[in-house]
């Protein structure tokens, strides 16, 4: 077994390294192979495509470390995605930009929707709208993480936590004067 996952770290860090130089549209899985002296046989025997492999390596070195951690906040949890892809925004800068049925982005989105589902649960009133709200909340994330990651020199996490948390709080603060000043002039 340990065998298998030492194949599967192999192929994991073949394609980060050569994710460094090109885009993930121009690398192929003999390339892949090829990098890290491994057959094309044992590629597939492990993966179905290198887009699996994609995926994979975001359950491994993300979803699996925070599995079980019930005592996580929805932005405790943000932070920890955050400065995740931030140590390895060099493969996920690439990562965002693929394209179609078998993107980075929707395997994300899909990967973290039970979390956002249990933080939405927790503001909706009586599971109203949960579908909604996952959908809302998962985007807003996707967008602002997208923009964040893709811009030449990302600031650290740190001070991109900040700013979220300056725009949630404020944002929150105006909203609800704004929702609460035509109630009080009636």
């Amino acid at each position: 077994m340990q065998e298998l996952n030492t194949t599967k770290y192999t192929l994991a860090q073949s394609l980060k390294s050569l994710m460094e130089k090109r885009s993930f549209a121009k690398i192929s899985v003999a390339d892949l192979c090829e990098n890290c002296g491994m057959s094309r046989k044992s590629f597939y025997y492990h993966f179905r495509d290198k887009y699996d492999l994609v995926h994979w390596i975001f359950q491994v070195e993300f979803i699996q470390t925070i599995q079980g951690r019930e005592t996580l906040n929805g932005w405790e949890l943000f932070n920890r995605l955050c400065r995740y892809f931030y140590q390895e925004r060099h493969f996920y800068r690439r990562a965002i930009q693929i394209q179609g049925q078998n993107s980075f982005r929707d395997y994300f989105c899909e990967a973290i929707a039970p979390a956002i589902e249990d933080m939405a649960s927790a503001w909706m009133e009586n599971g109203r709208d949960k579908k909604f709200y996952t959908t809302f909340f998962g985007d807003a994330i996707l967008a602002s993480v997208l923009r964040w990651l893709s811009s030449p020199q990302p600031e650290p996490p740190e001070q991109y936590l900040e700013h979220i948390h300056h725009v949630l709080v404020v944002g929150a603060r105006k909203l609800l004067e704004e929702l609460e000043e035509p109630e009080a002039k009636s």
